[in-house]
């Protein structure tokens, strides 16, 4: 992989600067303050990303770089990769995500995985080296190459650290130390008292104590439960009988109501019977009362004949007390031939007549007396009769009124019957599915409701009333459930922490066992490569003066020295053990990635003498041919050896 090109729009003091690199060696100079460090900072936020950590520092990179008069805060970093694919990279440093172009400018930033946190991690899938490892061995700055006298013990460690682990930063001896010390802060033993564990172990123990005397509540729980669940039970079943029971009541009132109506027609009916029985009685005590009027009745045609008759006899009588006169009269005249006789005789006549007047007389007023009392007779002959007929027509409409109530009764009595066993009917089965069918025929057989329902009712309200109470006991016993639950929680909460606790003690003692493995196997295989490499590139730099290189657990890092013997590292001067640790660090870049990575070297040879860094630049020359070199430098020392030697670079300035 080599950079091709940078632009930088603004970036800490770097503003509008365009860069064309090289493959090979390119030399980037500047002096000092003008931004070198700058432009490493920019090559590899643009590749990774900005970070707004501080991570200790005063300020962090974001802060540090971000133009102060707001200027565009980004950049493009060109590259390509050893297939010869062509990638652009253009960041807004202000944002937490890259535009990714590939050569013919497709966006192509959605293809590769995007962190939370670290963001799209394009450099990280094409090379498969992540930022710390790009810094820690790729990048080399001059604070990490030189170091003064105080330090140089400082750099031998580290050197033993690379040897020994693989990191310059990492001891064996004092990352068990660490893992041991975090092992009891973190965690603690078995001796130890106030540690996690100790602590953790103890309210487990008072938590389990607690949870122990208050479990018989959750027992006592689940009987409330169970009971309230069975007198639920029963009170649905209380309560459908009663519901079923007080339809059937309401069913029998409305059978009551209806037979009432009946009874009501019927005794209607027997009234009426009465009546027509008193109508009938009053009817035979008239025509018995009046029986001897009703039978003779009014004869006119008998008392005309009689008065015709009297009228003939009186007719008669002074017919023949006329004809007497007129006989005596003649009998006289000739025989006797008195006048006073014959006055007298004569005066007669007029004394019959006078008779037969008064007679008649007397006739008419009978006549009229006797048409009188006929016509009385008669009236009340019509008022005896007109009251019987009123009676018989009375009894006639009574026994006509008895017939309709007939009729109506059938009815009535074939509806009732009819409506009340469909009703019955349908209100059993509407209980059918709640209430066992033997239930249900008790129930409907049930003489006296009332008494049954009274009784439902009673059950029922000691039903409730017994409820009340287990649910005023339970509610008595939620604030120790409560307590209960809650120390079953902190109990789960404790045990999971000490669950993570033992995990993390066991991490401890994995890592420690990792660690210890990694480090056998470090010495029986990294290690003597690592020396191998070592010991041909300190040869190289030194001008064979050092050859052999070695590593052992007791001193660290000893150098072999021209006599044969073995010195320890820290014993040789700070520039050979400046060289030595670059040495270390451009021997692990092969085995870095797939990808040729480039090495940036950041005024990381101001301290070396000429000698030595002539023979660097001639051995990075040889060694790293496939791999783009950038030298950030401020003196002219790095071009001038290698205009010497002849040695091709691509030269740019800041």
């Amino acid at each position: 992989m080599k950079i091709n090109k940078l632009k930088i729009n603004s970036y800490g003091k770097l503003k509008e600067k365009e860069i064309d690199l090289k493959d090979g060696i390119n030399i980037i100079y500047g002096k000092n303050e003008a931004g070198k460090s700058t432009l490493l900072n920019f090559i590899v936020d643009s590749v990774y990303g900005i970070s707004k950590n501080k991570n200790g520092k005063e300020y962090s990179n974001y802060e540090r770089y971000m133009p102060w008069s707001g200027e565009d805060f980004s950049g493009r970093i060109e590259y390509e990769l050893d297939n010869g694919n062509k990638y652009e990279v253009f960041r807004d440093f202000k944002k937490k995500n890259p535009k990714i172009f590939n050569e013919n400018k497709e966006d192509i930033s959605k293809e590769f995985n995007i962190d939370k946190t670290k963001g799209n991690e394009f450099f990280y899938e094409q090379t498969k080296v992540d930022e710390e490892l790009f810094l820690s061995t790729l990048v080399v700055g001059q604070q990490e190459v030189k170091l003064g006298n105080k330090e140089q013990s400082m750099l031998v460690q580290k050197l033993a650290n690379l040897v020994g682990t693989g990191e310059d930063n990492v001891s064996y001896k004092r990352a068990v130390d660490r893992i041991n010390r975090r092992q009891l802060d973190e965690i603690g033993t078995t001796k130890s008292r106030e540690k996690p564990i100790n602590i953790l172990e103890r309210n487990i123990n008072n938590l389990e104590a607690e949870k122990q005397n208050l479990s018989k509540y959750q027992d006592f729980k689940y009987e409330i439960e169970e009971n309230k669940n069975n007198l639920k039970e029963e009170i649905k079943e209380l309560d459908n009988e009663n519901n079923f029971v007080k339809e059937i009541k309401t069913l029998e009132e409305k059978e009551k109501i209806e037979k009432e109506k009946i009874n009501i027609q019927e005794n209607i009916k027997n009234e009426n019977i009465e009546k027509i029985n008193s109508l009938k009685q009053k009817r035979n005590d008239i025509e018995k009362n009046n029986s001897h009027i009703l039978a003779n009745g009014v004869d006119n045609e008998k008392s005309t004949k009689k008065i015709e008759r009297e009228k003939k006899n009186l007719n008669k009588k002074v017919l023949i007390l006329s004809i007497l006169v007129i006989l005596i009269n003649v009998l006289q005249f000739v025989f006797i031939k008195n006048g006073i006789i014959n006055y007298i005789i004569l005066l007669t006549i007029p004394a019959v007549l006078v008779y037969y007047f008064v007679q008649k007389n007397k006739l008419n007023k009978k006549i009229e007396r006797e048409n009188k009392e006929n016509e009385k007779k008669q009236e009340l002959i019509n008022n005896i009769n007109l009251e019987i007929n009123g009676l018989q027509q009375q009894v006639e409409i009574l026994n006509n009124n008895n017939l309709e109530i007939d009729n109506k009764l059938q009815s009535l009595r074939n509806n009732l019957n009819l409506k009340i066993g469909l009703e019955k009917e349908k209100i059993k089965n509407q209980y059918l599915n709640i209430i066992d069918s033997y239930k249900l025929d008790e129930l409907l057989n049930f003489e006296n409701i009332d008494f049954k329902l009274r009784n439902l009712q009673e059950e029922l309200n000691n039903k409730n009333i017994e409820l009340h109470k287990l649910e005023l006991d339970q509610k008595n016993i939620e604030p120790k459930l409560d307590n209960l639950s809650k120390i079953e929680e902190e109990l789960v909460n404790d045990k999971e922490k000490m669950l993570t606790l033992q995990r993390n003690n066991l991490s401890f003692v994995l890592a420690k066992q990792v660690l210890e493995n990694a480090y056998i196997n470090m010495k029986n295989s990294v290690t003597p490569k690592f020396t191998e490499e070592l010991s041909k590139n300190i040869s190289n730099i030194t001008n064979g003066k050092y050859n052999n290189i070695r590593f052992n657990d007791e001193e660290g890092l000893i150098v072999e020295i021209e006599n044969g013997d073995y010195i320890p590292a820290s014993k040789l001067s700070v520039g050979t053990i400046d060289q030595l640790y670059l040495s270390l660090r451009l021997s692990m870049i092969e085995d870095l990635s797939k990808e040729s990575m480039p090495i940036i070297l950041d005024e990381t040879f101001a301290y070396f003498d000429d000698e030595r860094l002539e023979n660097v630049l001639k051995y990075i020359n040889d060694k790293f041919k496939n791999h783009q070199v950038i030298l950030l430098t401020c003196t002219k020392r790095e071009k001038d050896i290698l205009d010497k030697n002849l040695i091709l670079y691509n030269n740019c300035e800041l």
